[in-house]
């Protein structure tokens, strides 16, 4: 196995995802686990692709219940002695003192993996994700906004954003001590990681030669390192260290209608369902009280060729929301999977759960449309569920026309 391979855990799977795309630009094969699969299957991932991750859910859990969600993970990849093992956030640093706790994971990583100082990297500049004197920036509509500024950040459900200095904003998170190493310092940044003495540290980035510095940075420590970051550090690495792979293709033959659900209640899946309304779509409120009538609606629409979208907009508050979305999508579309072979997950934490249900094993990249757009090919041992092309997209991801630019990809 190479010492330059990487094995991550991604804290919900659109970001998972975004993984595998960011290596696979830099010609670095990767396969995608489902949740922590058996120890032969990972060991044959790693034995014939440059990278192995497993896709989760912690970033939508409780801080009691994610080292039985973490540590197995870091676990079973600290075994195959990669490089680097990468904790996968969000470049929006989605986390608080109470849900998806990345203090936390500071703690758990350096107990598995390694004691030494964290690297991480929440910018991803190709994505409108800055960090600079280790105070975060966020664009949204064209605007780039402090992150504790940014509309969607700023009022998030589970976890507002009340701090832009990373630092600090983590430090409310564990007792370990946080510092920053800013790219004021990055001609001497290789350096400073090995010498640093605090748990983690948060590191700037404004444009891509500051993301390469820290992806040559993170790959000059010692075997194995325990980072934390978003996609930007994966594509740090990548471009640090490239393969000879082949490019991800744009894209992927047409499957007819496509059914797509939405957990997330974000200002740009409500416009992408709005435009898939307009070119014709069968648009509905994803129904907790008559979803029997609604699934024969469903497959009466996509059985005529129409494609559809749900949303959740009308899905009832309370603790569990969460799990009966999930539990709702997922049950539309396993039984609508004879007629809806492209399916569209809307949601972070939606689709981890929507995809564990339908028994999803593992993911590899079917097609790169646009951006960071990725279409993706299930391998599953479930009914119908093998071979399904599924687009797992967070809230904020991709451009109005998105819904319906799926549809008519490879058409």
């Amino acid at each position: 196995m190479s010492d330059l391979r990487v094995g991550y855990y991604g804290d919900d799977f659109t970001g998972s995802v975004d993984v595998l795309l960011q290596f696979a630009r830099h010609g670095r094969s990767g396969r995608l686990f489902v949740g922590v699969p058996p120890d032969a299957d990972l060991r044959a991932a790693a034995a014939t692709h440059d990278i192995v991750g497993i896709a989760g859910i912690a970033r939508s859990l409780a801080t009691d219940a994610m080292d039985a969600e973490v540590r197995p993970a870091l676990e079973a990849l600290h075994a195959l002695h990669p490089h680097v093992v990468q904790y996968k956030v969000c470049s929006t640093a989605d986390s608080s003192p109470r849900i998806g706790s990345i203090g936390r994971v500071i703690e758990i990583g350096r107990a598995v993996v390694s004691d030494r100082t964290v690297p991480m990297l929440f910018a991803q500049p190709d994505f409108g994700r800055y960090t600079v004197f280790g105070t975060h920036f966020a664009a949204e509509g064209g605007t780039v906004h402090r992150l504790d500024r940014q509309p969607t950040m700023s009022s998030h459900p589970s976890t507002p954003m009340r701090e832009a200095d990373l630092a600090l904003h983590f430090a409310a998170q564990t007792e370990l001590p946080i510092g920053r190493i800013t790219r004021a310092q990055y001609a001497r940044l290789p350096e400073l990681l090995s010498a640093a003495r605090e748990a983690a540290v948060v590191l700037d980035a404004l444009d891509d030669a500051d993301v390469e510095a820290v992806g040559r940075a993170v790959l000059a420590q010692r075997s194995p390192l325990f980072a934390i970051g978003s996609g930007g550090l994966s594509w740090g690495i990548g471009v640090a260290s490239p393969g000879d792979g082949p490019t991800v293709p744009t894209s992927a033959p047409s499957e007819g209608p496509v059914l797509a659900v939405s957990g997330s209640r974000s200002a740009q899946t409500a416009r992408q369902v709005a435009h898939a309304a307009r070119a014709g779509w069968l648009v509905q409120p994803l129904s907790f009280d008559r979803a029997d009538a609604q699934r024969a609606d469903v497959r009466a629409a996509l059985s005529a060729g129409r494609s559809v979208a749900l949303t959740s907009e009308d899905a009832p508050s309370g603790p569990d929301t969460l799990a009966r979305i999930a539990a709702a999508a997922a049950e539309l579309i396993r039984t609508s999977i004879e007629s809806a072979r492209r399916v569209i997950v809307a949601g972070g934490d939606t689709s981890g759960r929507v995809t564990r249900l339908l028994g999803v094993t593992s993911l590899e990249l079917a097609a790169n449309p646009v951006g960071n757009v990725v279409l993706l090919r299930a391998s599953s041992q479930a009914p119908g569920v093998d071979g399904l092309q599924m687009l797992l997209k967070g809230g904020q991801v991709g451009a109005d026309s998105l819904f319906e630019d799926i549809r008519l990809l490879g058409a």
